[in-house]
């Protein structure tokens, strides 16, 4: 280099690419704690909150959705949107409860606690029981139902449990002295426990000494292949429970049979087996439930007046494939079942996607809510979906509130499958307005660490139903949006709306 002038950029040059860095990290940052997706809305000044269908005590949060409506809804007016910013933590209980050596994958803590009176009842990802002082925090009991969990389980998890008040006028005397209290706890090997409210203690008047087998009838009874992960819809007479199935490992699954248990004995009242051809038929000891059926793995609804609960219901596996289902299978699929909580009627069915290729389930509780329409007050169901639809049904027959029109998909299913030739689109919709490209990421998915690879979708990111691609880098290439493990909240002033493209709707009011 001897004899060779050094050269540097023109300062303007330098300048130049400093404001760049600038202006490209203040531009990561923002994506990193904002969201370009969202869109805030107001409804009009002089909207009332609805009135709460069924009677929970201001204080009390008793079910998943506070009411087994799922409104969400509390009345309690001490903290508010001036007064938020001053809140300061007044305790912090630890369960304990960690991810074990032979657990699978997916362990998750997804629970919803429950208050009732001066307690909080919740359950830990191992379905480990906690009654916790509600104001300090402090342990009551717990109890620990020994889950034997295996990397054979698709997840571990436990989203909430339920609470029962047994009364003289329906329920035995024996049951009222034993526990007259309980807590409703399903557990992910297909076990159902009732446990006195007050002392933790085994209910001993219910099922076996207060364990109740999930597992019987069932086709196929591998631990971990039938997991109650939701809490069950408790009535004055009836325990209503379904249950998630192992996805995509077999054509031999269990059944995604529902079912209805007397809330103070555990037997067994009814059945509804969604692919089988007499769903309501109950086995012998010769016969099973039907194998493969579609299941209810989320939270469900219940109308005590109507005496009708409400059902998200899946797909049966596979998922992404339907060229061998039967129409037993078909027909209840990826839709709002409403069912007679005392019998296990069908009293209507509403199917949100047809022949679902795209693992399209309704992944969230249903919402009740009495509402207006044209002068007239209308009960109706708020049916939050992956597809970002929300369909508005009257939850008295299941006919549309809200239009959903079948519109056109796209065809050309694989050799041996078919697409449907129509969807329901609901006019209440978060499904985005354009295919998404990488462009539409946000946030901090853009930073790549490092010696990290950056995954950005590749191909097929399409909306409204196209088939799945198979493409030689990605596997099947889907998006999904919409809404999932959350639900629409009904009973509002302002409404925030918001569309995740990592399966989470939100529709809420203050």
């Amino acid at each position: 280099m001897s004899g060779a002038a050094c050269r540097f950029p023109p300062l303007g040059a330098v300048a130049g690419l400093v404001v760049a860095l600038l202006i490209s990290g203040g531009i990561l940052t923002w994506a990193g704690f904002n969201d370009p997706q969202e869109v805030n809305g107001t409804l009009s000044a002089d909207a009332t909150p609805a009135a709460p269908i069924s009677d929970v005590a201001d204080g009390d949060w008793s079910a998943y959705g506070r009411n087994q409506e799922g409104q969400r809804y509390s009345p309690l007016k001490q903290i508010n949107a001036d007064n938020v910013k001053n809140l300061k933590e007044a305790w912090v209980f630890r369960t304990g409860d960690l991810k074990q050596p032979n657990d699978p994958g997916e362990i998750t803590n997804e629970v919803t606690p429950i208050k009732v009176g001066d307690t909080l009842y919740l359950c830990t990802a191992h379905q480990r029981l906690f009654a916790l002082d509600a104001a300090t925090g402090k342990e009551k009991w717990h109890f620990d139902p020994q889950l034997n969990a295996d990397p054979s389980f698709q997840h571990v998890t436990c989203r909430g449990v339920s609470y029962h008040e047994a009364k003289a006028d329906n329920a035995p005397a024996d049951v009222v002295a034993d526990c007259p209290r309980r807590i409703i706890l399903p557990v992910n090997d297909g076990r159902l426990f009732a446990l006195n409210a007050e002392t933790g203690k085994l209910c001993e008047s219910f099922a076996n000494k207060g364990i109740l087998n999930l597992q019987t009838n069932m086709p196929v009874t591998t631990p971990g292949m039938y997991e109650p992960t939701s809490p069950p819809i408790i009535t004055d007479k009836t325990i209503v429970i379904a249950g998630a199935v192992t996805d995509n490992f077999s054509t031999r699954e269990p059944s995604g049979v529902i079912r209805g248990f007397d809330v103070n004995t555990g037997k067994l009242l009814w059945a509804f087996d969604p692919g089988a051809k007499d769903p309501n038929a109950i086995p012998d000891d010769e016969h099973h439930f039907t194998l493969n059926s579609p299941n209810s793995w989320a939270p469900a609804a219940y109308d005590a007046k109507l005496d009708l609960v409400y059902l998200p219901m899946g797909v049966t596996t596979p998922d992404i494939w339907g060229g061998n289902r039967t129409p037993e299978q078909e027909r209840y699929a990826s839709s709002i079942v409403a069912l007679n909580a005392t019998t296990g009627k069908l009293a209507w069915s509403y199917q949100t996607v047809h022949h679902d290729l795209w693992d399209m389930d309704m992944p969230s509780q249903p919402t009740l809510a009495d509402i207006d329409v044209n002068g007239k007050t209308v009960p109706v169901i708020y049916a939050p979906a992956k597809t970002g639809n929300i369909f508005v049904l009257d939850r008295r027959n299941g006919e549309l509130v809200v239009p959903a029109p079948e519109r056109p998909v796209p065809q050309g299913a694989a050799k041996g499958d078919y697409v449907a030739k129509t969807q329901p689109f609901s006019d209440l919709s978060f499904r985005p307005k354009k295919d998404l490209t990488g462009a539409d990421m946000w946030g901090r998915h853009h930073v790549r660490p490092a010696g990290v690879p950056r995954y950005l979708p590749s191909a097929a990111l399409r909306r409204d139903f196209h088939p799945a691609v198979r493409t030689r880098h990605a596997g099947i290439s889907r998006v999904t949006w919409g809404c999932s493990n959350g639900a629409a909240s009904p009973s509002i002033r302002t409404a925030r709306w918001r569309l995740l493209t990592q399966w989470r709707c939100r529709l809420s009011q203050n």
